[in-house]
């Protein structure tokens, strides 16, 4: 049985202490977040200690660390937890700064621990189908891979002006996809975006709505498409052309109920938000993570990955800044 502490009692924390609580090989054992309200009501809710993080991580009761705390502490979070001897598993993205995480990954390149970055949509099981069908030569050679990633609604302002921005608050989520479903990194990266939905958002210095080009050395593109508002909820969807034929993975809606008539076909929306619609690959994600610990081999999703993501953010970045296409070699 893994005992977990859990950094970070806010909705993603809340969302990862039922996942780690019902799990039959992990068990959650301490909290703590620097709202003690919001750690003392998850406590009480779990039965489980409230402890300063320093305390959780130094904890020899605690054998994995969970970090869902805010992104400007995640790397000295990472540090610290893998130097303790814990396993890791850290909420994206590893740093809104590419040095520090460059850093973080230089100061634990050497300990033999596991340390997994929480991009929980390379388990989600339509986008794991869809890439098991590419690998397996279904539609032959890949030629176009297309993600569109809309949320339901644009946060907060508050929230906008301390993310990082979109390309590294919410498209690196999709840079990550790509990454896995390609296999491989692209060289170039173009970016476009406005601020179309908020003009407080273009205010902060930040978009809402982007378009991304990503080129490989053999000359296939990747295009993500994101915006922070879709009217009829979260859009989640892929789509690759290959050589010899086309790969989607559609929607997941709140019901499977399709009305047809004279006025028309209608279907049932979205499902709203990730909470919902990724519930499942959460699930999947922790036990991927657990499974890893237990069978003492690598974490399907490594820091690596995450500095890797990230650096792809920060071309992204630039490339909306300059007017430019950015070399990935010029960041990574």
């Amino acid at each position: 049985m893994i005992r977990v502490g859990l950094l970070g009692t806010g909705r993603i924390g809340r969302l990862h202490a039922e996942t780690i609580a019902s799990h039959s090989e992990s068990t959650l054992y301490a909290v703590s977040d620097i709202d003690s309200e919001s750690a003392s009501e998850l406590a009480i809710q779990y039965n489980v200690t409230v402890k300063p993080a320093d305390d959780v991580i130094s904890d020899p009761n605690v054998d994995a660390i969970l970090i869902a705390t805010s992104t400007d502490t995640h790397s000295d979070f990472i540090e610290k937890a893998s130097l303790a001897g814990k396993a890791v598993l850290c909420e994206k993205p590893v740093d809104l700064n590419l040095n520090r995480a460059k850093e973080c990954l230089d100061k634990v390149s050497t300990e033999n621990n596991s340390i997994m970055i929480g991009f929980n949509r390379r388990f989600d099981p339509n986008f794991a189908q869809l890439k098991e069908s590419l690998d397996s030569g279904e539609i032959g050679k890949c030629e176009l891979l297309t993600i569109t990633s809309f949320d339901p609604a644009p946060p907060p302002i508050s929230y906008v002006k301390k993310s990082g921005g979109l390309f590294r608050d919410m498209m690196i989520h999709d840079f990550d996809l790509s990454n896995f479903i390609m296999d491989e990194l692209p060289v170039a990266i173009s970016a476009i975006g406005h601020s179309l939905i908020d003009p407080e958002i273009g205010a902060a210095g930040d978009v809402d709505t982007a378009v991304v080009t990503m080129i490989y050395a053999d000359g296939k593109i990747t295009v993500i498409k994101n915006s922070r508002r879709a009217a009829y909820g979260y859009d989640q969807r892929i789509e690759i052309l290959g050589s010899e034929g086309l790969l989607q993975a559609e929607n997941i809606v709140e019901n499977s109920v399709i009305k047809s008539t004279t006025a028309g076909v209608l279907s049932a929306k979205p499902k709203y938000f990730f909470l919902e619609r990724y519930i499942g690959a959460f699930k999947a994600e922790w036990d991927a993570f657990v499974k890893s610990i237990d069978d003492h081999k690598p974490v399907p999703v490594t820091l690596e990955d995450g500095v890797t993501a990230l650096a792809m953010a920060e071309a992204a970045t630039q490339s909306q800044n300059t007017g430019r296409t950015v070399q990935l070699k010029e960041v990574l």
